[in-house]
């Protein structure tokens, strides 16, 4: 279920000093953390001095505010300027606005020395602009605030980094705060308890330390070098989703990695999308790394002429698609420059979109639950009715798009956020973001009408009445990325993968050299019996020690083989939650683990 039920108010205070109470959790909270900002960049400046402020937004998780600083903040010093934070705090300081004009505002902070804000009113304020002070600190900012400092108490500094002006590697590096806030000590250290077990989860470390995968900064930064288990789960995931589709009538399709730079012309991706794709010069053509998998399968569709007794048409790739991202946003598997989509385009008649949508929401739910994703949250991203001409398409188009897609959802009797003009230019569209164990959101199924492309590239269909009609089509991905969605499973599970998921299901320990040989038949027959991936630990160290490394290595199953076992035929089997489990014949072991990875078991 979308927001929260818990509740909250604060007396806030707006640009034209109006003074009002917010009783929206979630609203208060933004409040809340942003005012915090303001209070961090004071005590800052009181410390520090010369300091310069950039931005200082609150964010989903709390805050971050970006100075400019001949002194090199520390992470060190988080505590010192928390302690001025709560001494500013207590002195109940008051946030004032004013309503100002553009020229006494920009001969303030030039006067100031403030010139990373001048830049930002002289783009973002028109003749008159709202200021916020705050004891000697005054800030361009919009607001609301709360009214006064004393309701800023719980608040934690986290770390510190380094940013770009604007995000611009060529501008002014500045040295970023991040902190949170909240309104309870309680809610506090439950945040700060989820922070801690995120980061024993971090899947960069998990990575590494299973040898799943590799980012070689100095190599291809921002590109997944993927290991020999990494692939295998990766397998899994493409073979899985591959079944599930084919069943569903989907056709695979392979489209090339490169093309002409005018079929990204036709499909507007050069003119919108043109500073986040990749060019190369080809013989007297300028060619494009692929950004998109749309425009290759609309190239195939077109390659034939469709009637509408052909449709539904559903075409399907795991399409790996190459997109610029600046180097300090990159972030392991989460944020990269190279990734491969579980992509899909749903070419079809008005009258078949319904049940389009209905199936592929169906398909969904079950492909995320498979991976034990059991909550999901639903939001539908329509368009700005105020704002028409930032949408491709006729006002009537938009309404009946919405209304099939609002018509799909509640057939589904699915709770959703209505997001009013969250829409992408091209159509409306449906989200599922799935929660993982650590309660955070991520977005990855989506599913998008597009009435852009279509026109665009002229894709029709013969209809009934012998003419041509633009098809309906829609984009659609279940997991996002490959790359994105095995970093998240990654950190939901702990690196501890259900069983079906785990690139190693069973290791065979032997206790000394004289039972390596059992062992290996025992590797042979859970292989051959099961299809189970099993490997046997031979090397010359202590049981303990192996035993150790099998759970470092977060290993669902360990077989202890030893003189016992080898007479009676029989393995000692060990979880790695569960401990020992005793002795059991081989046969017996096979069919318990293959039935848990059958049933696609979680734990």
């Amino acid at each position: 279920m979308y927001g929260s039920e818990l509740k909250q108010e604060i007396k806030v205070i707006f640009r034209d000093g109006r003074i009002d109470w917010v009783t929206d959790y979630q609203e208060a909270l933004a409040i809340l953390r942003h005012s915090t900002s303001h209070l961090m960049a004071l005590a800052v400046k009181e410390l520090y001095g010369d300091v310069r402020l950039g931005l200082g937004p609150s964010t989903e998780e709390g805050f971050y505010y970006d100075f400019l600083s001949a002194h090199r903040l520390t992470e060190e010093e988080l505590p010192e300027i928390e302690l001025k934070m709560k001494e500013l705090a207590k002195a109940k300081l008051h946030f004032e606005p004013r309503i100002i004009s553009l020229k006494e505002a920009l001969e303030y902070f030039e006067a100031q020395g403030e010139t990373l804000k001048t830049e930002l009113i002289i783009e973002k304020s028109g003749e008159v602009m709202s200021s916020y002070k705050l004891g000697r600190m005054t800030d361009f900012c919009t607001g609301p605030h709360v009214v006064h400092t004393r309701k800023l108490n719980v608040f934690k500094l986290l770390s510190i980094a380094g940013s770009y002006w604007r995000g611009d590697e060529k501008r002014e590096q500045l040295q970023r705060i991040y902190g949170t806030a909240f309104f309870s000590k309680e809610e506090l250290d439950r945040y700060l308890l989820r922070l801690k077990e995120a980061r024993r989860r971090d899947h960069r470390k998990l990575g590494k330390r299973l040898g799943l995968f590799t980012v070689a900064e100095k190599v291809a930064p921002g590109l997944i070098f993927w290991h020999p288990k990494g692939a295998v789960i990766r397998d899994i995931v493409e073979k899985f989703l591959r079944k599930e589709l084919e069943a569903r009538g989907y056709q695979f399709v392979c489209t090339p990695h490169i093309a002409k730079s005018d079929l990204w012309k036709t499909s507007g991706h050069y003119q919108y999308f043109r500073e986040h794709m990749y060019t190369l010069p080809v013989e007297d053509d300028e060619y494009v790394l692929k950004p998109m998998n749309c425009p290759g399968h609309i190239v195939i569709y077109q390659s034939a002429k469709h009637s509408y007794r052909d449709l539904p048409m559903r075409i399907a790739e795991f399409g790996t698609v190459y997109r610029y991202e600046k180097s300090g946003t990159l972030h392991g598997m989460l944020r990269v420059r190279g990734f491969t989509q579980d992509d899909a385009h749903i070419f079809c008649t008005p009258d078949q979109v319904l049940e389009e949508v209905v199936q592929t929401l169906d398909l969904a739910s079950f492909v995320l639950q498979s991976f034990g994703f059991k909550n999901l949250e639903v939001s539908l991203s329509v368009s700005d009715p105020e704002s028409p001409k930032h949408y491709a398409g006729s006002a009537s188009d938009w309404e009946k798009a919405e209304q099939v897609l609002i018509e799909a959802l509640e057939e589904k009797e699915w709770k959703y956020q209505r997001n009013v003009g969250e829409a992408a230019f091209y159509g409306p569209k449906i989200d599922i973001h799935l929660i993982d164990a650590l309660g955070r959101s991520w977005q990855l199924s989506t599913f998008q009408f597009d009435f852009s492309l279509p026109q665009r590239f002229g894709v029709t269909y013969v209809g009934s009445d012998s003419k041509d009609h633009h098809v309906i089509m829609i984009h659609r991905a279940l997991l996002g990325s490959l790359e994105r969605f095995i970093g998240i499973l990654i950190e939901h599970y702990g690196g501890a993968f259900p069983v079906w998921l785990s690139p190693v299901q069973v290791l065979v320990l032997p206790i000394s050299e004289r039972h390596h040989e059992y062992a290996t038949s025992v590797v042979e027959q859970v292989s051959d019996s099961g299809g189970l991936r099993v490997q046997a630990d031979l090397r010359n160290e202590k049981i303990g020690f192996k035993i150790r490394e099998a759970q470092l290595q977060k290993l669902p199953y360990m077989i202890i083989v030893g003189d016992r076992e080898v007479e009676e035929n029989t393995v000692a089997v060990r979880h790695r939650s569960k401990g020992n489990l005793g002795p059991m014949e081989i046969n017996a072991f096979v069919s318990t683990v293959c039935k848990e990875a059958n049933d696609r078991t979680i734990g």
